[in-house]
């Protein structure tokens, strides 16, 4: 069962949809149900966490997916109380379990938490993780510019993707820039703002002009800047229409138009604040 989503080069050779299904704060009685439906949709990156409380219902609809394994590409995430080498490779096994997987395609430290300084620490178990073949990649998420130049510094391992907070009212240019310098992959969490930026009368206008959806119009300003995108979706409707974002494209000046939207607003935490 091949998916019509293109695959992204990652730094260590392995690849990653440019678009995939994201289940932060999916009900986890809910979740088996959208993954399988995503997965029928096309979707074959399904993108979860210890935190979301839902890892045994992406594993479920990765168990009953009637394709190969390895057409799927599955991501966890470590919690914050779980930082610290021991802890970070306790959680790991927690997380598979609940997932029923025998690997994971990536796997991800959710949040640098930089007052208890235990994310390098935290760094280490991950590189285990994926020289062990637990895992097969290992990157970052939320990780400012410092926290990600500590990594560089004191192990000397690049993340292979940051997965930031990123839509057209915060743009991160300047983290983006960084990433692309060091082979870092940018993906999106909250590509639509969390909805917020669905109603801005600029997206409005391009997706009348295109007859597209504001959401298919946000997600494929995403795609033409490289960004990796996963976005949340909870009915049938929503979740096929996210994926339907590759027959069409943006002009340059619909692209300058959603860049022109950049106001550096989160709707989300700050990464210093988060402990």
């Amino acid at each position: 069962m091949d998916s019509s989503v293109p695959r992204a080069p990652l730094a260590d050779g392995h690849s990653i949809d440019v678009i995939g299904y994201g289940v932060y704060k999916v009900p986890p009685e809910n979740t088996g149900d959208l993954c399988s439906t995503a997965l029928a949709a096309g979707y074959r990156l399904l993108d979860t966490a210890a935190l979301y409380g839902n890892e045994s219902g992406v594993g479920a609809a990765a168990q009953a997916y009637s394709g190969e394994r390895e057409d799927l590409f599955i991501t966890s995430k470590v919690w914050n109380d779980d930082h610290g080498y021991d802890a970070t490779l306790r959680a790991f096994d927690a997380s598979l379990r609940l997932l029923g997987l025998e690997y994971l395609d990536l796997y991800l430290i959710h949040w640098p938490c930089p007052s208890r300084d235990l994310y390098v620490e935290s760094w280490r178990a991950l590189e285990r993780l994926r020289a062990d073949g637990r895992v097969r990649s290992v990157g970052v998420s939320n990780f400012q510019q410092d926290h990600l130049e500590r990594l560089l510094a004191e192990t000397g391992v690049v993340p292979v993707l940051n997965q930031i907070e990123l839509h057209p009212y915060l743009q991160q240019r300047a983290l983006r820039s960084f990433h692309d310098q060091h082979g870092i992959a940018t993906q999106a969490w909250s590509p639509l703002g969390r909805g917020n930026v669905l109603d801005d009368p600029a997206i409005g206008r391009i997706a009348a002009e295109l007859g597209r959806t504001p959401a298919q119009v946000i997600l494929r300003w995403h795609l033409q800047h490289a960004i990796l995108t996963i976005p949340k979706a909870s009915s049938r409707e929503r979740i096929s229409s996210n994926l339907d974002i590759f027959g069409f494209g943006l002009d340059d000046g619909q692209v300058a138009a959603l860049d022109a939207l950049e106001r550096d607003q989160r709707f989300g935490s700050h990464p210093d604040r988060v402990n």
